[in-house]
């Protein structure tokens, strides 16, 4: 039996994590995540490796307010890259694997086709910035380890952009969803399923390896809102605008979709659908209530 660690037990993709062990036969879990842990105290990450004594680390902890790490970036660098910097090297200590989650946002959004693994990171804002300098700290301290990259991510659980469609699509009001950014909206459960895979094959990954991982297709922010509303029952009211008629702090990339070949062959999966998923993922939400 494996032991997996997962870091950012109460957030979105390490709730997914939470659910999968409830069934799970083959791995022990454990789960961190404030106010008991801090992923900044260099002393957590060490009691907590002695504690459980992992074979696998999943850092699933990120400061993923875009905007706002334009005003905080100390504090989007401190856990986006120093604190990644500082686990790996406990983690090479140990000879633990370690899987990061990153992000399309380490892209400038200029490509018109995919992006796979070897094309250069050229990230816009400080967020974006955080997130690649964390991969790069990642490479530098510890010879074992995964960087998945993904994106759009949503699911139902925290704070993501299906449940606030969700929530303002209700009313009927019109909604107005940007039309000019083109990416693949990812279920944060097929990552997390997607993660377990990697942990089960980690004795063939050599060194430290890039993965792109979304579910399959392209969508507009207002083709997945659309299909949010009318997986859900309600009549979509969505008005397509430009992205300069939301004007925020940090840039987006236009055009983020990432060619997943590399981890489709390693792993010798069918990547889902983006719809698919999503439709999977309201299909779940529904029998909640």
């Amino acid at each position: 039996m494996s032991k997996i660690w997962v870091i950012g037990g109460s957030g979105q993709l390490g709730n997914e994590f939470q659910v999968i062990a409830k069934s799970d036969k083959t791995n022990e879990f454990h789960f961190s995540d404030l106010p008991e842990f801090n992923l900044l105290n260099e002393k957590d990450i060490s009691k907590a490796l002695n504690d459980i004594q992992p074979d696998t680390v999943i850092n699933a902890a990120a400061y993923t307010a875009v905007d706002q790490a334009e005003a905080e970036p100390e504090k989007a660098y401190a856990i986006n890259a120093t604190a990644v910097g500082k686990l790996a090297e406990l983690c090479a200590k140990k000879k633990i694997f370690l899987i990061h989650i990153s992000t399309d946002f380490v892209f400038d959004g200029k490509r018109s086709k995919p992006y796979h693994e070897d094309c250069s990171a050229c990230p816009n804002g400080t967020y974006a910035a955080s997130k690649h300098k964390g991969e790069i700290e990642v490479l530098l301290n510890t010879k074992h380890a995964a960087i998945v990259r993904t994106s759009w991510l949503y699911g139902n659980f925290g704070h993501n952009f299906m449940k606030t469609i969700q929530e303002k699509g209700s009313n009927g009001n019109e909604l107005k969803v940007v039309v000019d950014q083109c990416g693949t909206p990812t279920w944060s459960y097929d990552l997390a399923e997607v993660c377990l895979k990697l942990t089960a094959k980690r004795q063939e990954i050599k060194g430290v390896e890039l993965f792109h991982y979304s579910n399959e297709g392209v969508a507009t922010w207002y083709d997945f809102a659309w299909e949010i509303l009318s997986l859900t029952g309600e009549k979509p009211n969505i008005l397509p605008v430009s992205s300069n008629e939301f004007p925020r702090p940090a840039p987006r990339p236009a055009y983020s979709v990432m060619d997943k070949t590399k981890i489709k062959n390693f792993l010798g999966i069918r990547i889902p659908h983006w719809k698919e998923s999503l439709n999977n993922c309201i299909t779940k939400q529904k029998k909640k209530k």
